[in-house]
């Protein structure tokens, strides 16, 4: 996995599925709330995302009142979003 940031837009390649994956997003989200309330999220190709990172996300949208917009490259990650009812929460929208 690969990730990046310009500004307030994340930028992820590659699949999402390990510790040292979230420790990655976790990091850059960290830096980038640090100067912007309102977040983009492209997820270009991974097809999964850890319990972890939703884990993550949702305490930053819930807890720090940070604004996220996720855009997916994948339907079934799109779809598995859906299945766990973040599609709203998580502002997700296909890329």
């Amino acid at each position: 996995m690969n990730i990046s940031s310009a500004s307030n837009i994340v930028t992820i390649e590659g699949n999402i599925k390990s510790v040292s994956d979230y420790q990655g997003i976790k990091t850059t989200m960290d830096k980038v709330t640090s100067q912007h309330s309102s977040i983009i999220i492209n997820i270009i190709d991974s097809i999964s995302i850890t319990s972890s990172v939703i884990g993550y996300l949702n305490k930053l949208v819930l807890k720090d009142k940070i604004t996220l917009q996720i855009g997916v490259g994948s339907e079934q990650l799109l779809e598995l979003f859906d299945d766990l009812s973040l599609t709203s929460l998580f502002n997700v929208k296909a890329l």
